[in-house]
Formats: C-alpha cells, sequence, structure tokens
C-alpha cells in the first residue's frame, strides 16, 4: 500500500511539472492571443486563458508530447471558449446596468412635480362628480365653504361632508403618505 502512495505521489508532481511547462511555455502568448479575440477586455481574456489551462489540466494525460502539437491543442480549445462565449451573448439580451442619480442634487424637480400632477388628476378623475366639483372650488378655486355652497345651491356642511370624503378617497387613491407610488 505504502508503494502505491508514493506511485501515486510520483505521478501526481509528474503531471504537476508537466502542467507547470505548459502554463509557462504558453501561458503569455495565449493571453496575447484571447486580448486580440476579445478585442482588449482583459478581464474575459483572463477568464478564457484560465478555462483553457483548466481543461488543459484536465486532459494532460492525453496531450501530445510535442510542445508545438500541445500549443496548437490550446490555441484551438481558446478559439473555441471565445467563439461560445461570444455566441452566448448573442443569445442572451444585453446587460442593462441602471445609473444611480441620487447623488445629482436639483433645486427643483421638474419631472417629481410633472408626476404629482398626473397622479393628482388621475386621482380627481376617480372621484365622483359631485366630489370633485366641490374639491376644485375650495382647493383649485380658492373659495371659501360658504362661497361653494351658494355656487352649487348645497348647504354648507354638506360641502364639508363632500369635501371630507373627497379627500379620504383621493388618500386612498394616491396612497397612505398621500403619494402616487
Amino acid at each position: 500500500m505504502v508503494t502505491s502512495v508514493a506511485q501515486r505521489t510520483e505521478s501526481g508532481t509528474e503531471l504537476e511539472r508537466r502542467m507547470g511547462a505548459v502554463v509557462r511555455d504558453n501561458a503569455e502568448p495565449l493571453l496575447y492571443f484571447l486580448l486580440r479575440l476579445t478585442r482588449g477586455q482583459r478581464e474575459l481574456a483572463e477568464d478564457l486563458l484560465q478555462e483553457t489551462m483548466l481543461r488543459a489540466w484536465r486532459r494532460l494525460d492525453e496531450l501530445p508530447a510535442d510542445q508545438s502539437a500541445v500549443r496548437r491543442w490550446l490555441f484551438t480549445v481558446a478559439r473555441h471558449l471565445t467563439i461560445d462565449w461570444a455566441r452566448s451573448r448573442m443569445a442572451r439580451p444585453p446587460e442593462v446596468y441602471a445609473v444611480d442619480l441620487n447623488w445629482v442634487q436639483s433645486t427643483d424637480q421638474p419631472v417629481d412635480g410633472l408626476v404629482d400632477r398626473f397622479a393628482l388628476r388621475d386621482a380627481l378623475h376617480r372621484l365622483t362628480p359631485e366630489h370633485r366639483a366641490v374639491l376644485v372650488e375650495l382647493y383649485y378655486g380658492g373659495a371659501s365653504v360658504a362661497e361653494v355652497a351658494a355656487r352649487t345651491g348645497i348647504p354648507e356642511g354638506t360641502v364639508r361632508s363632500r369635501a371630507f370624503y373627497a379627500l379620504r378617497a383621493a388618500r386612498g387613491f394616491l396612497g397612505d403618505d398621500g403619494s402616487f407610488w
């Protein structure tokens, strides 16, 4: 049993020496080749180089003894890996990264105001015509409860009640905190 372990260890170190020679002799030219294939994307080229060397490690026993044949095999594997990567990128939609604009300070927020106006308009349209008329008169027209009651011909208590229920319904449409979202 001791002999068997010693043989495996000796065999393992021989494989490691051979793989070290493959990497030492081929890594740099292979990296430059992959950089050309990936149009200068260094991280991608390094990843493809690592995958190529991993495949060489897995098939180290099957690699030819001739160094030029090993190099041809490595370049072929690297080229195929690059083609596979390019095909997979074409099959998937491109990745889009959102740009964080929270750091940009703005004194006026025209987009927020526009969104608020659309949300309020939507909430007003969802109200009953009676509730909408009271809110428009009170808040947009600047009229008092008595003026609204006189214009519409309804009692002041009804104007207050409609305003209360209209605001409550509008808050329900907009959200608990009054925001649309």
